[in-house]
């Protein structure tokens, strides 16, 4: 065989290599990748390397996991730019600093076409691009869980406001998702996940925040495996602030409220509390949400209708929820001859209706009520009842504990 014959093949077979398209877990010699250079028929130039683009997916692929990995290896080049797109947009990622590797910083959104275009550069400075398509698993609401975030955007809340994320198909994959959920403050202040079941998780400082913090939160669980089949349906991110401190300390036993802002005492206020069969908790209770006017009913707590401590009343003013089991602080007019001497409510705080108003005033979500005096205690889960374990015993319930 002749000598211009035998180089002849030599060149038909690379020109077939650098024909090849980007596929994942294989060689790709992008087209131009291996042309001959110099003039000597002997030079072993044409044995240089091809420009090959390797991909964490293949080609045309479908039901691709909404959880993979997306990434683009060269070799025999660099990578200068990868472009994932959908019609929602860009997926974000990053060419690593010796251009030899893309990686996705986001992550893909099910049901979706995506095309991926890659340009690269040979090692002799010409450049050149690939494109490919896939389109992910499509999923169902039922294998989504989505995440609702308390407190909202832009609320102002008190020291003892717990972050609160609850989810509405169960999570049990706990750890994965704990890895992409932080809170972080100004000033920073240590703190933990706790989750209280498999729909909600709550996250709360070392001791009571710092007044005057801001608060940034980061539900970063778009995509991600939550388990058994069900994976993140978006992300949230959210900034609240932390007001003044506000503490409320209620003894059952001298029937007095005394209320302090950033450690100053503003008033003592008498109260009564809980009666016998009706003991209010000890324990630190958090507001959790306020009322003007609400209607009491003693059949929401469980007293029958026609029993001795029935009762329904349709206008109670200034009405503030510690607990979920149906204690409030409110305004109690019908009890002031009791207030500051005996325990007469069925479990609730009562003070007079100028005390309750003054006090509802200057309140707001996430305030702290630490209670003593009684022997039944408050229970984490009854309400944002975070406060009632050591910070020691509280982080035990992060998944990543």
């Amino acid at each position: 065989m002749s000598e211009s014959r035998s180089r002849a093949r030599a060149l038909a077979a690379v020109a077939v290599a650098a024909a090849l398209t980007l596929t994942a877990c294989q060689s790709d010699d992008l087209p131009g990748a291996s042309a001959v250079t110099g003039d000597d028929p002997s030079s072993d130039a044409s044995e240089a390397p091809a420009l090959r683009l390797v991909s964490s997916i293949d080609k045309g692929a479908t039901g691709v996991p909404v959880d993979q990995a997306v990434s683009v290896k060269a070799r025999g080049g660099s990578i200068d730019s990868v472009a994932v797109t959908s019609a929602a947009g860009r997926l974000p990622g990053e060419v690593r600093a010796d251009g030899t590797r893309w990686v996705a910083t986001g992550r893909l959104e099910p049901g979706t076409a995506y095309t991926m275009t890659t340009v690269a550069e040979r090692t002799d400075g010409t450049q050149v691009r690939r494109t490919s398509k896939f389109t992910t698993q499509d999923l169902t609401l039922d294998q989504q869980t989505y995440p609702s975030v308390a407190p909202l955007e832009g609320e102002t809340v008190g020291v003892g406001m717990p972050v609160i994320v609850t989810f509405d198909v169960p999570v049990t994959d706990k750890a994965a998702f704990e890895r992409h959920m932080t809170v972080t403050s100004t000033p920073s202040q240590p703190g933990a996940w706790h989750w209280m079941s498999d729909t909600e998780a709550h996250w709360r400082p070392k001791t009571y925040w710092r007044a005057d913090t801001d608060v940034h939160v980061d539900i970063d669980v778009n995509s991600v495996p939550a388990g058994n089949g069900i994976y993140g349906q978006e992300s949230r991110q959210l900034d609240f602030h932390v007001g003044d401190a506000h503490i409320y300390r209620v003894n059952a036993q001298t029937h007095q409220m005394r209320v302090f802002s950033n450690g100053k005492l503003l008033r003592t206020l008498p109260i009564t509390t809980g009666k016998p069969g009706f003991t209010t908790r000890s324990g630190v209770k958090v507001i959790i949400e306020k009322f003007d006017s609400k209607r009491m009913n003693s059949e929401t707590v469980g007293i029958p209708a026609g029993s001795a401590d029935a009762y329904d009343i349709d206008n109670v003013q200034w009405a503030m929820r510690v607990t979920y089991s149906g204690e409030f602080i409110h305004a109690a007019p019908w009890s002031v001859g009791s207030q500051g001497y005996a325990n007469v409510s069925h479990g609730c705080t009562g003070m007079s209706t100028d005390n309750a108003g003054w006090l509802y005033a200057m309140s707001r979500r996430g305030d702290v009520v630490e209670y003593t005096g009684t022997d039944r205690q408050m229970t984490l889960t009854n309400g944002y009842g975070d406060w009632n374990e050591s910070f020691q015993q509280y982080r035990q319930g992060s998944a990543l504990s």
